[in-house]
């Protein structure tokens, strides 16, 4: 049996089963570099080659949650929680109120998980920033977490897998359209949104009935503290305001900047300690107070960069087995000249490909040396073979336990221990939009 399959399963089956996501990752990887002959010292040697990957992500990630939970402190988050918590007027809010105050937090964090990828490129970066002083609004609406997580992955995922701006540029133009073109395939000709407009429209379905279908019935939460700080009822001083709005700014215009200019080093990063350095030059946030801060803020995104780490560690091992090329080139033995089949085969080997990743981006330049030529053999037009190529690559990012578009609504869901990452996170997001998109991707294939 392919190492890789195995591998996956394997974490997968130990993920659901409760195990650390850290600790299921890593036996994964000492699975499959076993099985594939590579043997325990190679194995490990790859493992701990690609450890390296992650380092630079995780340390941004910490950096943007020393810097989210100093905005925290300072109160903006809180203003707005509190806002909304007027509008429902408390316990004897009116049920039009409270539905109409879900309505509009559910679209308001649509609305920002897509902007995150694009108008300002922050990936997950907002999410620990905005949501845990929202939990206590959540709370009193009785709002199921698991729909907050189906519409922040919705936003995160969608958005670069159908707009061609920000991440949805690199991860279209860049990686997917150059890949395929690098393939042996013409791609001057697509339309990319018109093409990934099918599989856009089967995230977009399995958000509707996640909605109005599987989390529409209230579920209620204990009023948890986020930390051990005693909580506070003082309204925050107009002068910390104001500086925190310095500072967000300031952060997101360094990353804008970095990147128009294509610098290599990581925006993300720089822009934390520049949000950082303000907050603590100008005094928003107390020097006596700023070392738990700053711990508070890291300690809430270290799971995120621990598994971010493994990940790519487990990426590594897949590579070096070299049977990710196998278990795609094997499933031409399956179908043979069905096209139907062959699209179905080449999604599903997709998801299980970018479910071990964990990532769609390092998925796409894998699978398409492979699918392209394939493809080209039997017979699917050229936009037929980018929608399955990049619906592929796509299938798997949620519901991913490694994927951030999962960790990410983990983070800031999870801030009061009431959000598991597996049965919360992950399995909400693989039903609601790896089996619509599946269905949509294959369809694409079948019309374009």
């Amino acid at each position: 049996m392919n190492a890789v399959l195995v591998a996956v399963i394997v974490m997968l089956v130990l993920a659901l089963l409760r195990v650390h996501v850290v600790v299921a990752l890593f036996l994964g990887a000492l699975t499959g570099g076993l099985l594939s002959g590579m043997g325990l010292d190679a194995t490990m040697v790859a493992f701990q080659e690609g450890l390296g990957g992650g380092a630079k992500i995780a340390l941004s990630y910490a950096l943007l949650g020393a810097f989210a939970m100093a905005v925290a402190a300072a109160g903006v988050p809180q203003l707005l929680a509190n806002a909304l918590i007027r509008r429902i007027g408390g316990d004897g809010a009116s049920p039009s109120a409270a539905q109409a105050t879900k309505w509009i937090l559910v679209a308001g964090l649509i609305a920002m998980a897509v902007m995150s990828q694009n108008v300002i490129p922050v990936h997950i970066a907002f999410i620990p920033l905005i949501v845990p002083p929202l939990l206590k609004v959540m709370n009193a609406l009785r709002i199921d977490r698991r729909l907050i997580t189906c519409c922040l992955t919705f936003g995160l995922v969608t958005t670069y897998m159908f707009l061609p701006v920000g991440f949805g540029s690199i991860f279209l133009n860049d990686i997917l359209l150059f890949n395929i073109g690098q393939a042996g395939l013409n791609t001057e000709s697509i339309s990319i949104m018109h093409v990934m407009g099918i599989p856009a429209l089967g995230m977009l379905s399995g958000l509707l009935i996640a909605m109005f279908f599987s989390y529409r019935k209230p579920r209620d939460y204990a009023d948890t503290p986020l930390s051990n700080e005693e909580p506070t009822e003082e309204a925050p001083s107009r002068y910390k305001i104001w500086v925190c709005v310095v500072a967000i700014i300031a952060t997101f215009g360094v990353q804008i900047a970095m990147q128009a200019m294509d610098f290599e080093s990581d925006g993300l990063m720089v822009g934390a300690l520049t949000g950082l350095g303000i907050m603590l030059v100008t005094g928003a946030i107390d020097w006596r107070k700023a070392d738990d801060v700053f711990s508070d803020g890291m300690r809430m995104m270290a799971l995120i960069g621990f598994i971010m780490i493994t990940a790519q560690g487990f990426a590594s091992v897949m590579t070096a087995t070299g049977q990710v090329e196998e278990l795609v080139s094997a499933t031409s033995d399956i179908f043979g000249s069905n096209k139907m089949m062959a699209a179905a085969v080449m999604l599903i080997v997709g998801l299980v490909v970018t479910m071990g990743i964990g990532s769609s981006f390092s998925t796409l330049p894998i699978i398409s040396v492979i699918y392209v030529p394939l493809c080209m053999s039997l017979g699917f037009s050229p936009a037929a073979t980018v929608a399955i190529v990049g619906t592929a690559g796509a299938l798997g990012d949620a519901g991913s336990p490694a994927s951030d578009s999962t960790l990410g609504p983990t983070a800031g869901l999870g801030a009061d221990g009431q959000h598991d990452h597996i049965r919360d996170s992950v399995i909400p997001t693989f039903l609601h939009f790896n089996i619509p998109l599946l269905i949509a991707g294959w369809i694409a294939a079948m019309v374009l």
